[in-house]
């Protein structure tokens, strides 16, 4: 979500955004690309999603992230609109002790926000220890798709895309979500799917699209990140085999890791994705668990607008050591 085909995609959900790079010399150091969203007349935020990008020198991550924040500051100062707040998800498991001042935020509060936990399976392996690793059932039911002939196929073609968009619609309904638009997968596969940065995968069997996954290939991550399931032959155990096969497509692409791309917390047994994080499971990997969503605030009446236009109260800033 750094990336320049990520911010060409945002730009169609009605984001403006600017870079920021840090260098020592020639040296690229750190980064980031600032989403811009406005809310209201007149008021708007700041989002790093998936940033920002710092050295893994302690040291050197503290001095660019003040410089970071810093030029940020600056930027905002220029604005014709109130800038409410910038928030941030950066690839963190703790948070670092250089950062302060910032607000967390609890996941599925917000229009604006990305998932936090997430299960990674490690393609480094080989085939067999994939299979391995995963849960007894995950396992047994890719070998009932393999049994039953589904296969598993690519398709980016208009029909391709319609056929993701049939059965994605109709895992919402089940789900009772409200679906994303068409153009919203036509205009993120443009962009994704241009330098193969995207594909769509289907489990067919007997001729019918049983599965899709809408997945993301970057740097070592292959991403799930949105997908559906036909109500029709469940017995043959499709999305399991699709899933098995992306995890293939994506070791022999030479990426380290298959993101699925939010689960449960696994302390809250009534979180609404506790059904789908179940599923995830079966295939093993590794919990992920990142920081919270985190916000700045720059303008306390302007962010309790913001906060009211999301339906929830504003969170009392907490300390750094509740953030860890």
């Amino acid at each position: 979500m750094q990336s320049s085909w990520w911010v060409e995609f945002r730009n169609f959900c009605g984001f403006e955004n600017f870079g920021l790079t840090l260098t020592d010399g020639e040296d690229v150091v750190g980064g980031a690309v600032v989403l811009k969203y406005e809310y209201a007349e007149g008021r708007c935020f700041y989002y790093i999603q998936d940033g920002p990008v710092l050295p893994s020198d302690p040291d050197i991550a503290a001095d660019a992230f003040g410089a970071l924040i810093a030029a940020i500051d600056d930027l905002r100062m220029q604005e014709s609109a109130v800038v409410s707040h910038l928030r941030m998800e950066p690839q963190w498991s703790s948070l670092p002790a250089f950062v302060s001042g910032f607000r967390e935020i609890a996941p599925l509060t917000d229009h604006y926000l990305e998932a936090r936990d997430t299960r990674r399976i490690d393609l480094r392996a080989s085939e067999a220890a994939i299979l391995a690793q995963m849960k007894p059932k995950g396992r047994y039911n890719i070998g009932v798709a393999q049994r039953h002939g589904v296969s598993v196929i690519e398709d980016t073609s208009a029909q391709g895309l319609a056929d993701f968009q049939r059965l994605y619609e109709e895992t919402a309904e089940r789900q009772r979500i409200e679906p994303k638009p068409p153009d919203y997968f036509e205009e993120l596969m443009s962009a994704a799917g241009a330098d193969g940065h995207g594909s769509l995968f289907f489990a067919e069997h007997r001729g019918t699209r049983l599965a899709t996954a809408l997945v993301l290939f970057f740097g070592e991550r292959a991403t799930y990140f949105y997908g559906g399931s036909s109500d029709r032959d469940r017995h043959v155990m499709a999305p399991y085999l699709l899933h098995f096969e992306i995890m293939r497509k994506a070791k022999a692409r030479g990426h380290l890791w298959y993101d699925l791309w939010g689960v449960a917390p696994p302390d809250d047994p009534d979180h609404p994705w506790c059904g789908f994080s179940a599923f995830k499971a079966k295939f093993g990997g590794t919990l992920i668990r990142l920081v919270a969503t985190l916000d700045y605030v720059y303008d306390g009446d302007a962010y309790q607008e913001y906060v009211s236009s999301c339906g929830r109260r504003a969170p009392e800033p907490a300390p750094v050591s509740a953030l860890q």
